[in-house]
């Protein structure tokens, strides 16, 4: 009789497993529809042409060598079979190979934050190359020092100084925020962004249409992103924390989406929908690292305060000149940080102290490795197109087609 309620138990919780990774999957959608339609018609098909590159670039690294790096063992293929096979102590609940699928498809999450940040002038395959180290190295060695457990450069266990973070705010969000600024800095902004005499020029998006879609995409999918870290559904303990998670991940979405639209009506006098876009995003990022033990209130405020940030964010990012055609490094960066700095208020058993420490070590190690990776493609193979290429649209130099050709012409 226990061996059938286990083996129900085990199906249950993989199936859940399952369906939570297939909906971070569709993040990958919603990031590259949000991302198209906010850069300019002309760098459409190259920006899609990232988005599902880097996915697959992602999930083949991570399976090669990323997986291992990040939990130990064996390599990939001779760990998908039998229990414990994760590393854990207790024979594992779920099918292991549930476990890589749910893992793969957050190192895609971290790696698409990149690709809005570089847009309309990076080439596409500086990106990749990039898009290889991220996936296989860089983000699988601080999630081995978070998620992982192990000691960072053996020295000290994050977990044992109190740090915690649920779902991904630091471990997933500020790390591909950090890896995108150390980009960005090396690459420099747009041309025609900023003016010589100090002022800065908005560049509008082709198709907010498709970018609202890919807001609520990504809304839908961070359920999944969320949910799916509790692991387990198929007890009373495990599917009411569930409920509570997704109860709390859309709490925080409504209420940075408010906060960020009327901080900009009050700012520039308009509903601003990018800003609006931009504050739904950021109250899940400022969830995610501990969706479980707020109230339904409290999440809200949390996310509210995430809105609010992150419009000052944007803000304050291009007075510095730095260039984030999406405004990534300010959703999944600063909020991101913001997100980690909220868990003690609702969680005894993280510290502010632990807090700083682990965003400091995820931030320094991704933002330093990127920045030497980076520092290497500009060196060997350069990593921006030229002024022409840009002038024309990186759809034509890069892919060769254009997404949008019987309206509008390249040339223009």
């Amino acid at each position: 009789m226990m061996n059938e309620i286990f083996e129900l138990q085990y199906a249950l919780d993989t199936f859940y497993f399952l369906m939570c990774g297939a909906l971070v999957m569709w993040m990958a959608a919603g990031f590259a529809m949000l991302e198209a339609g906010l850069v300019r018609s002309k760098n459409t098909t190259e920006i899609l042409t990232k988005n599902i590159a880097l996915f697959a670039v992602a999930c083949t690294m991570y399976m090669i060598c990323g997986y291992a790096i990040m939990y130990g063992g064996d390599i990939f293929l001779s760990s998908i079979t039998g229990d414990g096979a994760t590393g854990a102590e207790e024979p594992a609940t779920y099918a292991p190979s549930a476990d890589f699928y749910f893992q793969v498809v957050f190192v895609a999450t971290a790696m698409s934050i990149v690709s809005g940040s570089v847009a309309e002038r990076m080439k596409l395959w500086a990106f990749l190359a990039f898009a290889v180290v991220m996936s296989g190295f860089i983000y699988p060695m601080e999630g081995s020092w978070t998620w992982g457990g192990n000691a960072v450069f053996g020295m000290y266990t994050l977990g044992d100084l109190g740090f915690s973070d649920f779902a991904g705010s630091g471990i997933v969000h500020l790390a591909g925020a950090s890896a995108a600024l150390a980009g960005v800095l090396l690459l420099g902004a747009r041309k025609g962004k900023y003016g010589t005499n100090g002022s800065i020029n908005a560049i509008p998006g082709a198709n907010l249409p498709m970018a609202t879609l890919g807001t609520f995409i990504l809304w839908l999918g961070w359920f999944g992103f969320n949910g799916g870290s509790v692991l387990a559904t198929a007890s009373v303990e495990s599917a009411n924390a569930v409920a509570v998670v997704f109860m709390n991940t859309n709490a925080a979405a409504s209420g940075g989406l408010i906060g960020a639209l009327i901080v900009a009506r009050i700012m520039f006098g308009k509903a601003d929908l990018t800003m609006a876009l931009n504050g739904a995003l950021a109250g899940l990022v400022a969830i995610t690292a501990e969706p479980s033990t707020p109230t339904a209130l409290q999440a809200t405020l949390f996310g509210a305060m995430g809105g609010v940030l992150v419009v000052f964010s944007i803000i304050t990012l291009d007075k510095l000149k730095i260039d984030d055609p999406v405004g990534a490094i300010s959703v999944h960066g600063v909020v991101g940080l913001l997100g980690l700095l909220l868990v003690p208020l609702t969680n005894d058993g993280s510290s502010f102290s632990g807090q700083l420490i682990g965003a400091a070590t995820i931030f320094v190690w991704v933002f330093g490795a990127s920045l030497v990776v980076w520092g290497v493609l500009k060196a060997t193979m350069g990593i921006r197109v030229s002024e022409e290429e840009e002038f024309s649209g990186v759809d034509i130099s890069e892919c060769g087609m254009e997404a949008y050709p019987e309206f509008v012409s390249s040339k223009s």
